[in-house]
């Protein structure tokens, strides 16, 4: 039974941004080294959040309640904060190593686009912020023990799998809505970006009631989705014409004779 809790969880958070990184990334080491790049950028934003947090928890009163309510708040936003602003770093970071390739490039292009840029560094964000929100928790599924023994829930861990692939989901459109948003120079869209990404952390504080905590968290996956899909240059022709299969690219591709 243990088992069948871990890998379901495993597939269920994972298994989408696994997908998606088999299709579109792996076959290209340079999108490959731009996804581990991200992943490494928000892993310092959380080094960075951490320090702070540990300091303000040893300077703080321990044994108020309401003081430590107050921190756990804190720690949440400042989190939120220090995460977009090291990926608005890692899209000025990469906007100088674009400009450095094409320099080495023999032809006239980039060789890989902003959007691309954008979408293969919000998975590595995504990846590696749901790797420390879900590593803990698949750890316990294996046992030993029975959730909800004692009252609580018992699905927290489908509830902790369903909520991980939100936020890896919602990392990739941000990243592509925030990217989109600083070539644009739309700054209220880089506030939105931020605020939903604040909204959303904010909901985790309904748990134990999954239901008011996934419902909007999910959402906010679909609007902010749609929202990546036009930024992406998306448009409602060409998503009619992808799910009736009448994409004329798509048919030459897929009755090329052979």
């Amino acid at each position: 039974m243990t088992a069948s809790v871990f890998f379901g969880c495993t597939f269920i958070a994972f298994g989408p941004a696994i997908a998606l990184f088999l299709f579109t990334i792996a076959r290209d080491p340079l999108r490959v080294i731009f996804l581990i790049a991200g992943a490494f950028f928000w892993l310092c934003s959380l080094l960075l959040s951490s320090l702070v947090w540990f300091i303000t928890v040893q300077i703080s009163n321990k044994e108020s309640s309401s003081q430590q309510k107050g921190l756990l708040i804190f720690g949440v936003v400042l989190s939120v904060l220090l995460q977009e602003t090291f990926r608005f770093g890692y899209y000025k970071l990469l906007k100088k190593a674009n400009e450095g390739l094409l320099m080495l490039s023999a032809e006239e292009t980039m060789p890989i686009s902003i959007r691309q840029l954008a979408y293969v560094s919000g998975l590595g964000f995504g990846f590696m912020s749901g790797a420390f929100s879900m590593v803990n928790i698949l750890a316990d599924s294996v046992g030993p023990g029975t959730i909800g023994i004692h009252g609580d829930s018992q699905h927290y861990f489908l509830s902790s799998a369903f909520m991980t692939m939100a936020i890896i989901l919602l990392h990739m459109f941000w990243g592509v809505v925030f990217f989109d948003s600083c070539e644009k120079q739309h700054w209220w869209s880089l506030a939105v970006v931020v605020i939903s990404h604040l909204l959303v952390s904010c909901l985790t504080f309904q748990n134990p009631q999954y239901v008011g905590s996934l419902v909007p968290t999910y959402i906010i996956v679909f609007l902010v989705g749609l929202w990546a899909f036009f930024c992406a240059g998306g448009s409602l022709r060409n998503l009619k014409l992808c799910l009736t299969c009448k994409d004329k690219d798509f048919l030459l591709a897929n009755h090329r004779p052979r």
